[in-house]
C-alpha cells in the first residue's frame, strides 16, 4: 500500500529554508487532519513572526486555541517587546512543567528558541535534548556549535543522517558543522602561527591576520548571519590591502546585508579588477534588465 502524500512537505521546505513569504502565501493547503492542520498554522505564524509581523499572531491566537500555537504566541510576545520577556519565561517554564502539554514537541521547540536567545544552552538542552522531530534535532546541532562542541554536534547530525540523510535540515545541519569546523580551523591555524613567531620583534598581528584568514572568517560568519562581525573582519582586511578583490566583493556583498551602502566599494572594485565575477553579474543583470524594459 503506497504511503498517503505529505501535504505540508512544501510549506515545511520554504519555511525550513527561510522562504518565509513563500511559506505565508502557499498555506492554503486542503484536506489535511486536525493535527498536520495546526502544524500548518504553527509553520504560518513562525513565518509572520521572522517576518517582523509579532502583532498580527498576537492578535490572531486566542487562549482556545491548541498548545503548539499558544506556544507560538509567546514566541511573538518574546520578540515583540524586551518588557515581556520575563512574563513569556515564566509561563513557558510553568507550561512545561504541566504533564498534560510539557512534553508537546512545537512547546519545547519554542522553548529551545527562546532559551537560545538568552544564551542559556544548558536550559534550552533540558527541554530538546530528547530530540523527537527533525527540527529539535537540528536545534541540538546549533546549540552544540554555540557550545563549541563539535563531537557533540557530529553525533547529533549523525541522528539525523540515519531518521533521513536527504532531509532538508539534515543537509542544513551538515553545511552548520561544516561551516564551523572551517572557523575552527581558521583559530587553529592563528594559535599555531602564534606559537612559531612568538619570539619575531615583527607584529604578530600583522602576520598571523592575513587577508586571507580575516576573508576565510568572515565568509563563515556571513553564512552563520553574523554580519556585523563579519564586516569588523572585512574592514581589518581592507586597511591590509585596499585593492583585495574578495575583500571588496565580500564587503559589498556583507553590507548588502546589513542595509548599508557599498557603492564606495563597487567602484573600487570596478576600478581595481574590471573582471571580477561579481562586477560581470552585474553588468549582465543591468544589460538584461535594460532589454526588459525596452520590450514593455
Amino acid at each position: 500500500m503506497a504511503a498517503a502524500p505529505d501535504l505540508l512537505f512544501g510549506l515545511r521546505n520554504n519555511f525550513y529554508i527561510g522562504a518565509f513569504q513563500a511559506t505565508i502565501n502557499s498555506g492554503d493547503v486542503q484536506n489535511l487532519s486536525q493535527e498536520d492542520a495546526i502544524e500548518r498554522d504553527c509553520l504560518i505564524y513562525r513565518s509572520y513572526i521572522a517576518l517582523g509581523s509579532y502583532q498580527l499572531v498576537i492578535n490572531e491566537v486566542d487562549s482556545s486555541t491548541a498548545t503548539p500555537l499558544q506556544a507560538v504566541k509567546l514566541l511573538a510576545l518574546y520578540f515583540l517587546s524586551t518588557d515581556n520577556k520575563e512574563t513569556v519565561i515564566s509561563s513557558l517554564q510553568e507550561w512545561l512543567s504541566d504533564p498534560a502539554i510539557g512534553n508537546n514537541p512545537i512547546l519545547r521547540l519554542i522553548a529551545g528558541i527562546i532559551f537560545m536567545h538568552e544564551h542559556d544552552y544548558n536550559e534550552v538542552l533540558k527541554y530538546t535534548n530528547t530530540g523527537g522531530t527533525m527540527e529539535l534535532n537540528a536545534l541540538n546541532v546549533q546549540v552544540f556549535l554555540k557550545m563549541h562542541r563539535f563531537d557533540y554536534a557530529e553525533k547529533q547530525l549523525r541522528v539525523m543522517q540515519q531518521i533521513d540523510e536527504d532531509h532538508t535540515l539534515t543537509q542544513l545541519a551538515t553545511a552548520w558543522l561544516n561551516l564551523a569546523v572551517v572557523c575552527n580551523i581558521l583559530l587553529l591555524v592563528v594559535q599555531r602561527y602564534k606559537k612559531h613567531i612568538s619570539s619575531s620583534r615583527t607584529s604578530q598581528r600583522s602576520i598571523i591576520m592575513t587577508s586571507l584568514i580575516l576573508n576565510g572568517k568572515a565568509v563563515c560568519c556571513m553564512h552563520m548571519g553574523n554580519f556585523d562581525e563579519a564586516e569588523s573582519f572585512l574592514l581589518e582586511a581592507l586597511n591590509k590591502d585596499a585593492k583585495d578583490p574578495e575583500t571588496l566583493a565580500n564587503l559589498i556583498i556583507c553590507r548588502l546585508h546589513l542595509g548599508k551602502p557599498s557603492s564606495r566599494f563597487l567602484s573600487q572594485l570596478k576600478l581595481s579588477h574590471p573582471e571580477h565575477m561579481l562586477i560581470k553579474r552585474g553588468s549582465t543583470a543591468k544589460e538584461s534588465f535594460d532589454r526588459a524594459v525596452q520590450t514593455v
